[in-house]
């Protein structure tokens, strides 16, 4: 396996929390949530896929919907009240995230901003989210991660 895989903060946070977890490593990056699924042996539903949105007035949030889904940025603006939304460009991904775009998780954001997951993340007991690094996500319980995130929670799927 080559995989140059480096500790992460979100890894060491998980340790501090006493949060179970399991470290999913694989051999190269992926390009697609279905290649990531399939390198790292899961279903592309178990995976909380993480998109930055950004509306008109330059307000951001961050929309979690499992990996086979597509986030809706009408519902995110109809839920938030804001104007039209878009995705953010991978820029601006890292400014506010402080992740590389494909490696944007919902814990441990350099900003301060809503963060909205689709009620469908509750369907898996088990899900998995960037580790913050291409090469690598993290298995962990949906339950723990929602409570650690304390997003809000409504439909944000298409």
């Amino acid at each position: 396996m080559t995989n140059n895989f480096k500790e992460t903060p979100l890894l060491a946070f998980l340790r501090q929390q006493q949060i179970n977890h399991r470290l999913l490593r694989q051999d190269k990056p992926a390009s697609t949530i279905e290649e990531a699924a399939r390198l790292r042996g899961i279903r592309p539903g178990q995976m909380v896929k993480c998109i930055l949105l950004r509306d008109m007035d330059d307000r951001y949030a961050l929309a979690c919907v499992p990996g086979h889904l597509s986030v809706d940025p009408k519902k995110v603006r109809a839920h938030l009240g804001w104007k039209r939304m878009t995705c953010a460009n991978s820029d601006y991904v890292y400014q506010i995230t402080g992740y590389h775009t494909g490696t944007v998780t919902p814990l441990l954001l350099k900003t301060t901003l809503p963060v909205l997951f689709d009620p469908a993340i509750r369907k898996e007991q088990e899900i998995t989210i960037s580790s913050g690094h291409l090469t690598a996500g993290i298995a962990m319980s949906s339950q723990d991660l929602i409570t650690l995130v304390n997003p809000l929670i409504t439909e944000i799927h298409r």
